[in-house]
């Protein structure tokens, strides 16, 4: 291959890639918008968010829900294009879980073992379980719709990852109206609303991302 063949390769190669970059930006920005204006129009902040602010457990939920967010929006810029490796992306994703689980351990030695039951059950499961994943479309949608700009050689992966990175947005809005604020009710309902829109996540993106 001759120099200049090369340089025009690459120098092409850089475009696509700040094309994604900005088309992946604007997802998330406009993601994250819809998610937001749907929150505020039709939930709302908790009535004693003033109070629960100066808490640990309800600032510790936001520290959960950005990092996997931040993480998972790196990741989906890796897997939509090919051949690029997911280098330290993997490794900050499973910073969540750990911290989650971290804090339920430090939960369980400061909680009596009468009341774990009722933390991890809560009473906002329900919403949790529904509330997340409708928060969600717009920010799945705006996503897959990026990756449709580049070239994910495993579609349904990316699109699992685009549902972890909505999950990560909606539920950092749906933290600020949950009044459960315990480690084992984070761990026990976030990660299954998760769960329903990484499915969806996969299954949209082995449909719409294939090439």
């Amino acid at each position: 291959m001759k120099t200049d063949d090369l340089i025009k390769m690459l120098s092409q190669d850089a475009a696509v890639s700040q094309t994604l970059a900005r088309a992946v930006g604007w997802a998330i920005a406009g993601g994250t918008l819809i998610a937001g204006l749907a929150f505020f129009a039709i939930i709302g902040l908790r009535p004693d968010i003033a109070q629960a602010a100066e808490t640990v457990r309800f600032l510790f939920k936001f520290v959960i829900t950005i990092s996997l967010a931040i993480a998972a929006i790196g990741m989906v810029l890796r897997l939509a294009r090919p051949g690029v490796p997911l280098s330290g992306w993997g490794w900050a994703l499973a910073a969540a879980p750990v911290l989650l689980g971290a804090a339920v351990l430090i939960e369980l030695a400061v909680t009596p073992a009468a009341d774990w039951g009722v933390k991890m059950i809560g009473t906002n499961a329900r919403n949790c379980l529904t509330i997340i994943p409708l928060l969600s479309i717009g920010p799945l949608a705006c996503l897959l719709f990026a990756l449709k700009q580049g070239a994910p050689t495993r579609p349904g992966l990316a699109g699992a990852i685009a549902g972890l990175a909505s999950t990560g947005i909606a539920a950092t809005f749906y933290a600020s109206n949950c009044t459960d604020d315990s480690p084992l009710f984070v761990i026990t309902w976030y990660p299954l609303a998760a769960g329903i829109v990484v499915l969806v996540g996969y299954l949209a993106g082995n449909r719409l991302l294939k090439w």
